[in-house]
C-alpha cells in the first residue's frame, strides 16, 4: 500500500482550479478523513463513498484513510469531488491501477451510481487548459463535457464499470447492476417558438428603437401605460440578435451549467439568452451571491442576452443600483466570507415601468389619481445614474383602434434581424481592429479620436451638454446611438440628422 493520487476541479465562479487528490491509507485504527478546506457537503462524501464502493463489490479498507486535497488553501465545495476520492482511495489499496493524469468528476450514489453535477462544462474546460484532458464524467454529463474541444470524454453510470475498467477484479464487482434510466419528463416535446415581432400592433416608433437597440446593443427604457406592449417588445428583442459565436456559446453555456435546474440537459446554447426576474427578487437573485461561494444571478445568466426588468420602479432601489457596475464593465466581481467570484455579465437591459403608481398618467390623464409629488417618487425610484447609462428612453403610448384592427401588416423578427445582422457586421469591419464587437462598446477615446465627428455634426450635442442638459456620460452614448442609426441607414458616418434622432431617443421620456 502506498499513496495513489487523482485529479478533480475545483469552481470558483467560471474559473476553474485543478485539484489533485492524494489518498493514504495507514495502520491505526479505522478512520477516513478528509483534508484541504472541504465544506459540509464534501465532508459528507466519505459516507457516499463507502456505501458506494460497498455496494460496487469493493469495499474500502477498514483501516485509516486520509484523503488530502491539493492545495489545501483552496476552497472546496460540492459532491463532485466524490469520484476523484474514491478512486484514490481504492487505487491507495491496491484495488486499481494508477489513475494519475484522469480527472474524475461526479457525484456518488449510495447504490454505486454515478451521478451528474453542476459546472461540468467550465470544470471540463480548466481541466483542458491545466494539461488535462482525460475526464471522467457521469453518464448523464458526458454530452455536456464532449462540448469542450480537446477534451477525451468518458461517461459511466456505475462506479463498478468504471473499476473494471481500471483493472479492479471483476470477481467481486458488481457489473450485473444496470441503473434503469431515468423517465425525461421532457422527452418527445418540441421547443417552443420564439415570441415574433409581427405579434405586435402599431408601435412604430417603439419598434423602430428595438432594431437601433438590437442592432448596437444598447440598453432600453420603455415607459407607458398598461397594455401598451411593453413586455410584448421586450420579450422579441432576443429573436432580433444574431446567433452566439463559438466563443460566446460556450461563456453562456457554462454560465448556465453552474446554475441549471436540470443539470442533465444542458447542451450548447447558440441563441442569446433572455432572463426576465420577477419585481421581488432580491439582489442576491438578480446580482449574484448566497451562502458560502457567490453563484451567478439573473445578471450573469443573461450575459450576452437580454435581462429584462419588469415594472422596474417596483424592484428595490438598491437591487438596481448594483446593475451599474456590470452596464460598465460587463463583469460582476462578488465578494463573500468564503471567497470572491467572478462571473461575466455583458447583458443589454430593458427596463419597462408605468408613468405613475396607478399608470393612467399617460396621454391626457384625465384618469390619473396619482399627485405630480406620487408620479416623480414613484419614476425616481430609478436613480440618475442608472438612467444615465441608459441609451434609449422611449414612450410608449397606448395603441390605436386602427393599429389595433390590423392583422399580417407588420414586420416580422426574421426581416428586422437582417438588417440588424447586416449593421453588426458594418460594426465588426469598423471596430474589429480595435477589439470591440458593438457601438455600444466604444470608449470616449476614439468617440474623440479615431471617430471624431465634425463640429458642425455635433453641434446639437455640444449645446446640450454645455447647458447641462447632458452628462459626458449622456454625450458618448448619443454618439453611439448615431453610429448605430448610420449603420443601419448604410452611411459611413452619422450625420446631422443621425444626431438628432440619437438625442431624440433618448431623451423622449423626459421629454414626455
Amino acid at each position: 500500500m502506498g499513496v495513489a493520487r487523482s485529479y478533480c476541479v475545483a469552481l470558483l465562479g467560471l474559473n476553474g482550479y485543478i485539484v489533485e487528490v492524494e489518498a493514504d491509507i495507514g495502520q491505526t485504527l479505522p478512520n477516513f478523513l478528509i483534508l484541504g478546506l472541504p465544506d459540509a457537503a464534501l465532508n459528507e462524501a466519505r459516507e457516499r463513498i463507502r456505501s458506494a464502493a460497498q455496494n460496487s463489490g469493493i469495499p474500502l479498507s477498514r483501516r485509516k484513510i486520509t484523503a488530502n486535497l491539493i492545495p489545501a488553501s483552496l476552497p472546496k465545495r460540492g459532491s463532485g469531488f466524490d469520484l476523484a476520492i474514491c478512486m484514490a482511495v481504492l487505487g491507495a489499496a491496491g484495488d486499481i491501477r494508477s489513475t494519475e493524469g484522469t480527472v474524475f468528476i461526479a457525484e456518488l450514489g449510495l447504490d454505486g451510481r454515478l451521478r451528474p453535477v453542476r459546472g461540468i462544462l467550465p470544470a471540463v474546460m480548466a481541466a483542458v487548459q491545466a494539461g488535462h484532458p482525460d475526464v471522467v464524467v457521469a453518464q448523464a454529463n458526458a454530452a455536456e463535457a464532449m462540448l469542450v474541444p480537446g477534451a477525451r470524454v468518458r461517461g459511466y453510470k456505475t462506479l463498478a464499470r468504471l473499476a473494471f475498467d481500471f483493472g479492479a477484479d471483476p470477481q467481486d464487482l458488481a457489473l450485473d447492476y444496470d441503473p434503469m434510466e431515468e423517465e425525461d419528463p421532457d422527452g418527445g416535446t418540441l421547443p417552443s417558438a420564439a415570441p415574433d415581432l409581427c405579434d405586435v400592433s402599431g408601435q412604430g416608433d417603439a419598434r423602430r428603437a428595438l432594431e437601433v437597440a438590437a442592432a448596437g446593443a444598447h440598453h432600453v427604457l420603455l415607459s407607458g401605460p398598461p397594455g401598451a406592449g411593453k413586455t410584448m417588445l421586450a420579450e422579441r428583442l432576443p429573436g432580433l440578435l444574431p446567433d452566439l459565436g463559438d466563443k460566446e456559446s460556450m461563456e453562456v453555456t457554462a454560465i448556465h451549467s453552474l446554475s441549471a435546474v436540470h443539470i442533465e440537459k444542458i447542451s450548447l446554447l447558440r441563441r442569446p439568452p433572455f432572463e426576465n426576474p420577477h419585481h421581488s427578487a432580491t439582489a442576491a437573485a438578480i446580482i449574484g451571491g448566497g451562502s458560502g461561494l457567490p453563484r451567478p444571478g439573473a445578471a450573469s445568466r443573461a450575459h450576452r442576452g437580454v435581462l429584462f426588468l419588469d415594472e422596474a420602479p417596483e424592484y428595490e432601489r438598491r437591487v438596481l443600483d448594483a446593475l451599474r457596475q456590470p452596464l460598465e464593465s460587463g463583469e460582476l466581481v462578488i465578494h463573500r466570507s468564503a471567497g470572491t467570484a467572478a462571473y461575466p455579465a455583458r447583458f443589454q437591459l430593458v427596463l419597462a415601468a408605468n408613468p405613475c403608481p396607478c399608470g393612467k398618467a399617460s396621454g391626457k390623464g384625465v384618469d390619473c389619481t396619482c399627485t405630480a409629488v406620487m408620479r416623480r417618487r414613484y419614476f425616481g425610484r430609478m436613480s440618475g445614474p442608472l438612467l444615465d447609462r441608459v441609451d434609449i428612453q422611449l414612450q410608449v403610448e397606448r395603441v390605436s383602434l386602427a393599429d389595433f384592427g390590423q392583422a399580417g401588416g407588420e414586420e416580422d423578427s426574421a426581416t428586422v434581424a437582417r438588417r440588424v445582422a447586416a449593421a453588426r457586421f458594418r460594426q465588426q469591419e469598423r471596430l474589429g481592429s480595435f477589439g470591440l464587437e458593438t457601438n455600444s462598446q466604444v470608449p470616449g477615446r476614439l468617440l474623440r479620436g479615431v471617430l471624431k465627428l465634425p463640429p458642425a455634426t455635433t453641434r446639437i450635442l455640444d449645446s446640450s451638454l454645455e447647458r447641462g442638459a447632458l452628462t459626458a456620460r449622456g454625450y458618448d452614448r448619443v454618439l453611439r446611438l448615431a453610429w448605430t442609426l448610420a449603420d443601419l441607414g448604410h452611411r459611413d458616418r452619422p450625420g446631422l440628422d443621425d444626431i438628432g434622432q440619437a438625442l431624440g431617443l433618448r431623451q423622449a421620456v423626459a421629454a414626455a
